[in-house]
């Protein structure tokens, strides 16, 4: 690799030095057919700027020399004369220191720009790291955030909720007895084993929250099934869930986030766009599973996108996390649609 790199270099190198010199020759016989009476040296500054840039101080100076050279050589022979040798070989010095500094000022321009270039790329590589390792560090972050809510919803699911059972059942082991009894007190007992059971309830409901998507490939579909149906019956909105066909989600990960985008979905269409009918929506498609969730609200703003709210922000965080696309647009028949899709993974 390094050889065909200098070769390339050579060969580049070898361009410019014939542009150079014939650019140079061009500008003399220009120089000469003009007259000895205008100055040209000016103009030789073209092929000394470009030996400079493209090749090198050293090649520069050499063409500045060769240019003095031409430029004092057409003069004497357009016929000029000077009462002295001591004055062309004097303009020739002053030229020539010219051209020198000139090409000293673009060796050192062209260092500068290479140098600045460098610590660009430099600089770029160093940003393309640590956007890399925040990348990282943020689906770490998403990982072990969403493994504790698994793991405390499972807590509450086989522990907690357990407990709650063992304290409804000695409850109604204590109302029995005080009916046995014909206590007044069983009636505050069956009340109390009602409260346990509501807290029971709460507690499944709060432990399914934590941790919705088991971890089959059908867990994504049972979850967003369990996510419309919640939806239904606790509030006054109307919530569906479609999938034709099985859509078989083998990343557990990916099927998460999909979960929490449709779960941020619908809870804005409730909060804010004030739908009555929400639709979530499961498919498969060329290789990519989709997520869509449509309702009939309010819709979005013409503005949202320059002022778009947490929620939004978050879904479409979760979607890149998982090199997922997500979209938010105003529905054809009014409301919102929101849609996310990823590549499907096969079994491995």
């Amino acid at each position: 690799m390094a050889n065909i790199f200098s070769v390339s270099s050579d060969r580049s190198r070898g361009f410019w030095v014939a542009v150079c010199l014939l650019l140079t020759a061009g500008i003399g016989v220009v120089d000469y057919v003009s007259g000895y009476e205008i100055f040209f040296s000016v103009f030789y500054l073209a092929g000394v700027g470009l030996a400079a840039w493209h090749v090198g101080r050293l090649f520069g100076l050499v063409v500045s020399v060769l240019s003095v050279a031409v430029w004092v050589g057409g003069d004497l022979a357009a016929g000029a004369r000077f009462s002295s040798p001591f004055i062309p070989a004097w303009n020739a010095v002053i030229v020539l220191t010219f051209y020198a500094i000139f090409v000293w000022l673009v060796e050192r321009l062209h260092s500068l720009q290479l140098d600045l270039a460098h610590r660009v790329e430099v600089r770029t590589a160093e940003l393309v790291r640590e956007i890399a390792e925040r990348e990282r560090l943020e689906k770490e972050l998403l990982h072990i955030s969403e493994r504790e809510q698994r793991r405390i919803g499972h807590d509450l699911h086989d522990n907690f909720c357990q407990h709650l059972t063992s304290t409804a059942m000695a409850g109604q082991v204590l109302r029995e007895k005080l009916e046995a009894r014909s206590a007044a007190e069983a009636v505050d007992a069956g009340k109390l084993i009602g409260l346990v059971e509501e807290g029971i309830a709460m507690a499944r409901e709060l432990a399914r929250g934590l941790s919705p998507v088991e971890l089959e490939a059908e867990g994504l579909m049972s979850a967003l099934q369990e996510l419309a149906a919640g939806i239904s019956k606790w509030s006054k909105v109307n919530c569906v869930f479609e999938c034709d066909t099985p859509v078989l989600m083998y990343d557990a990960n990916a099927a998460i986030q999909l979960y929490r985008i449709a779960q941020e979905a619908v809870s804005n269409a409730i909060r804010h766009g004030k739908a009555k009918n929400i639709v979530i929506g499961l498919d498969e498609n060329e290789g990519r599973i989709v997520l869509n969730v449509e309702d009939d609200g309010v819709g979005v703003p013409d503005d949202w996108q320059a002022r778009q709210g947490l929620g939004t922000r978050i879904m479409s965080h979760r979607a890149a996390m998982i090199g997922g696309i997500f979209s938010m647009e105003p529905n054809l028949t009014g409301g919102t649609l929101v849609q996310c899709s990823v590549a499907g993974k096969n079994k491995s």
